[in-house]
């Protein structure tokens, strides 16, 4: 007896499975189906290779004929909950590029962010990651992994974890939960006094970690090692705490200078390092070779005009496993991941497809959810978009065209264009 179906996508124009195959990293298969029974993918191939395997009399069909059927994104870095826009800074930031300016008289930058985090409810930044969470389903986001990092002390980061918990609950998109209270110091103390500095350090260690491990509240652990921030040695001793309370390590480094963070992160070895403009060829390697993912970032590039973007081409070289993220945050404010895959190929030089399986399969491994999401095969979760376009080339090739027609998450359509 065949197996029943309980939804059918059939007649696809394009499927892209994102496994890779001898003539096509992507996997593409013309006139495909998918078949789903509950949370997972039951079959897929031809049309008449899933006729063969399972039995669809009761299963409602999605016809997808001229369209493309592929794997949900997974944006796997992004700062999803913070307090309120910077909208006054950037305008002023854009406006003092071509004139001479006075300062603003307002915080700016992280600083900012965390007065107005700090500032917020948690019924307040709720509302407002709900708001944008529902935008990124409505781009094809399908996972989005959430850092804290804005409240900079332990009630408020606690705060920020208590509200990616909540949106688990309120919404179809999977949220992966990740501690960054090492985004930044404190703005009430003096960083350059190593008393204070390493009194925060022992805050972080001895009470955030292991209150946000007892609590189950964040899968990772995440720290800033960049010139201004936190030193590799500091990284190592947070990351090291994260990892004996059981969570993964995650870096942000070579953003704005190399001081050794992603040697730090090929030594652990973390799950990712993040940013890596400023990354060595001999680092990627390393990389590389323990199996760090690299995680890029082509919209913080774009939207701070950064003066060394980053370069994916030596690292795919390398051999790293890379991926593609919107690094959302309210000094760059991107929930289309599309958007972030179009800026990949055409300002730093990937490929339609480098680009799509940085966004999906690639993205899956730097949350450690490979076994689960990324790819459309038989067993793994049925995140999938069905985007009314024939193919990979035309996605990527027009500007502003992605909005899937239809999202399906967990084996439920959960957004629909057209309705």
């Amino acid at each position: 007896m065949k197996p029943q179906a309980d939804l059918i996508i059939e007649n696809a124009r394009t499927l892209i499975t994102c496994v890779a195959t001898d003539s096509d990293p992507v996997g593409r298969i013309g006139s495909g189906s998918v078949a789903i029974a509950g949370e997972t993918i039951l079959a897929l191939g031809t049309a008449g290779q899933v006729a063969a395997a399972v039995d669809g009399s009761r299963a409602t069909i999605l016809d997808a004929a001229g369209k493309t059927v592929a794997p949900g994104f997974v944006d796997c870095h992004t700062h999803l909950v913070f307090g309120k826009s910077r909208a006054r800074e950037f305008a002023h930031r854009l406006a003092a590029a071509h004139r001479s300016l006075p300062p603003l008289d307002i915080l700016t930058g992280i600083p900012a962010s965390i007065r107005m985090t700090r500032e917020s409810s948690q019924d307040e930044l709720f509302e407002a990651a709900l708001d944008r969470l529902k935008r990124m389903l409505a781009y094809g986001s399908t996972t989005v992994e959430s850092k804290s990092g804005y409240g900079i002390g332990t009630a408020d980061e606690l705060k920020m974890l208590k509200v990616n918990q909540r949106l688990q609950q309120a919404q179809p998109i999977d949220i992966v939960s990740t501690f960054l209270g090492a985004h930044d110091f404190p703005p009430e103390i003096d960083r350059t006094v190593a008393s204070q500095r390493n009194r925060y350090l022992d805050i972080l260690i001895q009470e955030m970690i292991p209150e946000v491990s007892r609590l189950g509240l964040a899968r990772f652990c995440d720290v800033y090692c960049d010139r201004g921030y936190y030193t590799v040695d500091e990284a190592r001793r947070i990351l090291e705490a994260g990892m004996r309370h059981g969570l993964g390590a995650r870096i942000h480094t070579d953003a704005y200078a190399n001081i050794g963070g992603s040697r730090l992160a090929a030594q652990l070895p973390a799950i990712t390092a993040d940013h890596l403009n400023y990354t060595s060829k001999e680092e990627m390697a390393a990389l590389a070779e323990a199996g760090v993912v690299g995680v890029v970032l082509p919209a913080l590039d774009f939207a701070v005009a950064h003066p060394d973007p980053v370069s994916p081409l030596p690292m795919i070289e390398a051999g790293m496993t890379l991926a593609l993220a919107t690094n959302l945050n309210p000094g760059n404010w991107t929930e289309s991941m599309h958007f972030v895959m179009v800026l990949a190929c055409r300002n730093h030089g990937m490929s339609p497809a480098e680009a799509f399986l940085a966004a999906t399969r690639g993205a899956s491994c730097a949350i450690g959810l490979q076994d689960k999401i990324g790819t459309l095969e038989p067993g793994k979760l049925a995140d999938i978009q069905i985007i009314d376009l024939p193919g990979l080339d035309e996605i990527i090739y027009r500007l502003d065209h992605h909005c899937p027609e239809t999202v399906i998450k967990r084996g439920r359509v959960v957004h629909n264009s057209l309705t």
